[in-house]
């Protein structure tokens, strides 16, 4: 048996208010998820002006985050390296942008930020910030 630490709703809506915060100051549209563990949806925003594609792909860069425990970004310049297709992971929801971050509390992985709307740096730095904001 062991113990595990889980990411609350208090939690990731603190993660969502923060990130759509600095959205809303810079007046920029993203859509920002934040899944639990094993990549679920716990909360969403859509920011004002944010493309409809990001909505998905928001959502799968915090699944694929979650998933593999690293960030989305890294998970595809690995697929990249190793010509090892996404495809390969069994789930079409895996993404190989930037801006899935985990979430980690006490060296274990609670969750992910998932940021999609900006350019890909600009996501990832938002989901770093989000995801720093706990633990």
């Amino acid at each position: 048996m062991y113990q595990s630490n889980n990411l609350s709703h208090t939690d990731a809506l603190k993660i969502i208010a923060a990130i759509q915060a600095k959205l809303d100051k810079e007046n920029k549209g993203a859509a920002v998820a934040v899944v639990d563990i094993h990549g679920e949806l716990i909360a969403f925003v859509r920011t004002d002006g944010c493309r409809l594609p990001s909505i998905n792909i928001a959502i799968n860069k915090a699944f694929t985050a979650a998933r593999e425990q690293k960030e989305s970004r890294a998970i595809g310049q690995a697929s990249l390296e190793e010509k090892f297709p996404m495809t390969n992971f069994g789930d079409l929801r895996y993404v190989a942008w930037g801006g899935g971050v985990p979430i980690v509390v006490q060296g274990q992985v609670v969750g992910a930020v998932g940021v999609s709307g900006l350019p890909e740096e600009e996501d990832m730095v938002l989901a770093r910030m989000g995801a720093s904001l706990i633990g």
